[in-house]
């Protein structure tokens, strides 16, 4: 075997000093491997040659099985750092305070307002809002913040699309499932506008990782279904002074508010101090949740954050909009900062 890695080795030493591509110089490698082989059936036991080359086929087929793992392992890891890398801008993306061929005639409507105008929707295009949970709220504020043309949208999830997510969560399709969410939803982003940057993170969000990331961000919007996630985020963006859009739902009701310490208003922790006993307040996977209800709050969802962004009307700081879809009802209540906050009170 040590005549054949020789060889080897001088194959690859000449196409190196030839200037030989890499691909070329493998190529060569595999093909004295074959001869080597197809030697080793053909040629009688005892063969000189055979000798020469190790004697027998079974190592160099050993040898071949394992070059041939480790190739598909890294096509593998390529494969997978291709997948979870934040989505390159489109070519023709237009650089920060310029708008491409188009975008003026997209945004028209938007611009046409004389609360948002043409100074709001470039705001818009160059906001940073991450977005946590790409599910029943999140799909539909994506899809909403994509559309208009809010610049760098970060969306993180660690989940993957499910048949029973397809009845409410409209960012994703029928051929998405198993899919990571976050992809899922940046597909629809970026087909919805191209002219926006998506950042899919396909993880979930930990202690270890929300104050670096939401410190990328101006805004964060919360549409995650459990407590854990949604007291860290709480805890994230208050430490990085952002506005945090959070959103809630069971069963026919959902609940809205813009918690903003920062600007005077409470944080998610001053209204809900802990979380509530197991089973008071039970997952949509638990109890149910009826379908354009998520569309409803996420659309809402996606309304407060470009009004904070663009400083049009009057946000939900300091107020929380609860709406009941089945009896079609709707109130408001509000919301103070409690000064022993262990998050933002003192």
């Amino acid at each position: 075997m040590v005549l054949v890695l020789l060889l080897a080795a001088v194959l690859w030493g000449v196409g190196a000093l030839m200037g030989a591509p890499r691909r070329l110089r493998w190529t060569m490698i595999g093909v004295l491997y074959l001869a080597v082989l197809i030697e080793h059936l053909v040629l009688p036991v005892g063969n000189p040659l055979r000798e020469a080359t190790g004697g027998s086929a079974s190592p160099w087929l050993l040898f071949g099985g394992f070059a041939a793992l480790a190739v598909i392992y890294a096509a593998g890891i390529r494969w997978l750092k291709a997948r979870a890398a934040p989505s390159p801008a489109p070519a023709h993306a237009p650089t920060v305070g310029t708008y491409a061929e188009g975008e003026l005639e997209r945004y028209a409507r938007h611009i046409m307002l004389r609360e948002i105008g043409g100074p709001g929707q470039t705001r818009l295009r160059k906001a940073r809002v991450l977005v946590v949970g790409a599910g029943g709220l999140g799909s539909p504020a994506l899809l909403y913040l994509a559309a208009a043309g809010v610049g760098t949208i970060g969306v993180i999830d660690g989940d993957t699309v499910d048949a029973s997510n397809l009845q409410r969560q409209i960012a994703h399709r029928e051929e998405d499932l198993g899919v990571p969410k976050v992809f899922s939803a940046a597909r629809a982003m970026s087909a919805r506008n191209p002219f926006v940057t998506v950042k899919p993170y396909h993880r979930e969000l930990t202690d270890e990782i929300a104050a670096e990331l939401f410190a990328d961000y101006d805004l964060v919007l919360d549409g995650t279904d459990n407590f854990r996630t949604r007291y860290l985020s709480n805890r994230a963006a208050v430490a990085a002074g952002i506005p945090l859009v959070s959103g809630a739902l069971s069963q026919w009701e959902g609940q809205l508010s813009v918690f903003d310490p920062a600007r005077g208003g409470p944080c998610y922790q001053c209204v809900f101090p802990q979380a509530p006993a197991p089973g008071l307040a039970p997952s949509c996977a638990e109890a149910g949740v009826f379908s354009p209800l998520p569309g409803v709050v996420g659309a809402m969802m996606a309304v407060e954050a470009m009004k904070v962004l663009t400083d049009a009307g009057t946000s939900m700081r300091g107020r929380m909009l609860i709406y009941d879809a089945l009896y079609g009802e709707s109130r408001q209540i509000a919301l103070t900062r409690r000064a022993d906050c262990p998050v933002c009170g003192g």
